[in-house]
């Protein structure tokens, strides 16, 4: 349950993106933004400034992108666009890759050097495709150097690219998965890129039957190496978000709330620190690690480790995202949300950005945005 506590004195609302077409329609209805307050912890806009990045996440429950940046003064700034199931997400400084229900989007920053929108975003960031892939229960997504995407097809448990004549080309399975079929067996998940080429990957369970993982959500988890296809660590509880950084892997261990750094040359783990509330998404800024948590479902997630630890804790879950010092483990900004947004998947740094704005293809805004060159 969220805190009783007031909105301090930081807090925001999230802006509606400009021009949402509200208006009736036989056929569909204009997506709305989210109803969100957003409480910053002292100082968050400041550090985005410092660290020169803007963020995004994706909020699949509600359908939207919400971008974070922060005001010349360091007042941390969101805004939110609406994306269809928005899960995995791949950032550049001038393009952002977004995996939703039926298709990849690919967003691209229209604005010109040094030109600023409404007074304060310096990227605004515009759909210019979208690859359809159909409802493949898109997760994490990365692109290789060469341009191709590469994408956690989670239904069909294996590794996919899009293609221009199917809705997708499989490129890689887990040994332990016989047959590439519409059951999602194991819960593939994340990926972790390295090098410009995925390396690593998360799943729920190493079975290999219709949704078999949901019987393994404690201890069945497992990391693979995608370059020899073996496994490397199990007894994980949910991993999600493998991620390489430096000698080590980092991925989240959803289902106990626990942030993990994996020393690759030894394989030993250790906790980091503890994420009150559901965590999936990872990025990093520096020696900052950036982790978003989600309210847990209570019907699904009562007797789940994280759950138990935050009673043992005196701690309540809540939704948002954590910056945590990775040298002690320690949550030094955070953000949350209070209102529609009670899930989050991923988060995505954005370099050398201020303040970021996307928008999402189904508005007015974006119907009436012409640009050329």
């Amino acid at each position: 349950m969220l805190s009783d506590s007031p909105p301090r004195a930081n807090d925001d609302d999230v802006p509606s993106p400009a021009g949402v077409d509200r208006t009736p329609d036989m056929h569909r209805a204009a997506p709305r933004a989210p109803r969100v307050q957003t409480q910053f912890s002292g100082g968050f806009g400041e550090w985005l400034i410092r660290h020169r990045v803007g963020l995004v996440c994706s909020t699949y429950q509600t359908g939207h992108l919400i971008f974070i940046g922060a005001r010349a003064g360091g007042r941390a700034v969101p805004s939110s666009a609406g994306f269809s199931r928005a899960m995995g997400i791949a950032a550049f400084n001038q393009r952002i890759y977004v995996g939703t229900k039926n298709q990849i989007w690919r967003l691209e920053n229209i604005l010109e050097p040094n030109e600023i929108e409404s007074g304060m975003f310096d990227r605004l960031y515009v759909p210019r495709n979208a690859q359809v892939t159909g409802d493949v229960h898109i997760h994490e997504l990365g692109v290789e150097p060469t341009g191709r995407m590469i994408f956690v097809n989670t239904r069909y448990s294996c590794l996919a690219t899009v293609s221009a004549t199917h809705s997708f080309k499989p490129l890689w399975k887990p040994k332990f998965i016989s047959k590439i079929a519409p059951e999602d067996r194991c819960h593939l998940n994340g990926l972790a890129m390295e090098d410009g080429r995925v390396r690593y990957v998360s799943a729920c369970s190493a079975s290999d039957s219709v949704e078999s993982w949901r019987s393994c959500r404690e201890g069945g988890g497992v990391l693979i190496d995608v370059e020899n296809d073996e496994i490397i660590v199990e007894g994980l509880s949910m991993p999600h978000s493998p991620r390489v950084l430096g000698d080590a892997i980092y991925l989240l261990d959803s289902a106990r709330g626990a942030l993990v750094r994996v020393e690759r040359a030894s394989g030993r783990r250790e906790d980091v620190a503890f994420c009150p509330g559901f965590a999936r998404g990872l990025a990093f800024v520096d020696h900052y690690a950036l982790v978003t948590i989600s309210l847990p479902r209570v019907s699904a997630f009562d007797t789940l480790p994280v759950v138990v630890e935050m009673k043992a804790r005196g701690a309540s879950a809540w939704s948002g995202l954590l910056v945590i010092d990775l040298r002690n483990g320690d949550i030094v900004h955070w953000l949350r949300f209070e209102g529609d947004v009670t899930e989050l998947f991923d988060v995505a740094v954005i370099p050398e950005v201020r303040c970021p704005r996307g928008i999402g293809p189904e508005t007015t805004e974006m119907a009436e945005l012409t640009r050329w060159h």
